[in-house]
């Protein structure tokens, strides 16, 4: 594994051009691998690899060690062509989002969640499949939640977090209590956190998600960049096999 010391650091490139690896070179440094200019996070934390915009043959094979045999990862960007021996499961479009103007509003009512409350987020995601979770993803920020009756029945937080950016995800509301404006408020209250910070809110959405994107446009937000994700499967030494790395869909490959 690479030190930090040596990674490479493309300073003309925008944070949130990079946000994966701009993210495990700072503020999420403590859940870093590297192999040469790609890094990943601890898979019990998130399931992101973070990549140079272009690669050579050696950043492939630096994949390749970070995945392992079958291993799959979403690329972002245009033009990847993977080695023949690798395998391309699929091809989708995603957006990211600016939360400059995003209208923020702290809300008493709302808990922080913490490490005590991960069977009841991830039975919350498990229902409304708003994106990959992991065990540990609770620790890349802050989660807030909203509580009917005891129950968790919605919430969000805090994932990437390039310098001077903190991307706002995992927002789901249990399908029984959508329409009754629990996501706006969670994303308000999460980006008020995030803006006393000094900081400023970002998301992405899958492009064909126009219900999430019109819902963010009310807020504020407005688009800052369209960007194709490739989803890219590794040589495997014998059979492919299903490994925790893998995304086993669209959902898990993009930042929500």
């Amino acid at each position: 594994m690479t030190t930090e010391s040596t990674i490479d650091i493309d300073t003309s490139l925008h944070p949130l051009d990079d946000p994966v690896r701009a993210s495990l070179r700072g503020e999420h440094r403590r859940f870093a691998s590297w192999v040469g200019r790609v890094g990943r996070y601890d898979p019990e934390v998130a399931r992101f690899f973070g990549h140079p915009p272009v690669f050579d043959d050696q950043d492939w094979a630096d994949l390749a060690t970070l995945l392992g045999p079958g291993g799959s990862t979403a690329l972002r960007g245009y033009g990847h062509v993977p080695p023949a021996d690798w395998t391309v499961l699929d091809e989708f479009g995603s957006v990211q989002m600016d939360g400059t103007a995003l209208r923020v509003a702290h809300d008493p009512e709302l808990d922080v969640l913490t490490a005590a409350d991960v069977p009841e987020i991830l039975d919350l995601i498990a229902r409304t499949e708003p994106g990959p979770y992991a065990p540990r993803t609770i620790e890349m920020g802050t989660y807030l939640g909203l509580r009917v009756d005891g129950r968790l029945v919605a919430m969000a937080g805090e994932r990437l977090h390039p310098p001077g950016w903190t991307e706002i995800s995992a927002v789901c509301t249990d399908a029984e209590f959508r329409g009754r404006g629990f996501a706006a408020r969670l994303i308000r209250a999460v980006g008020a956190g995030i803006r006393a910070r000094g900081e400023t809110p970002f998301l992405h959405a899958v492009a064909h998600n126009a219900t999430a994107i019109s819902l963010y446009e009310t807020l504020g937000f407005t688009l800052r960049k369209r960007s194709p994700l490739t989803i890219v499967q590794a040589p495997a030494l014998s059979s492919p096999t299903p490994t925790p790395n893998q995304p086993s869909n669209r959902q898990d490959a993009v930042h929500h």
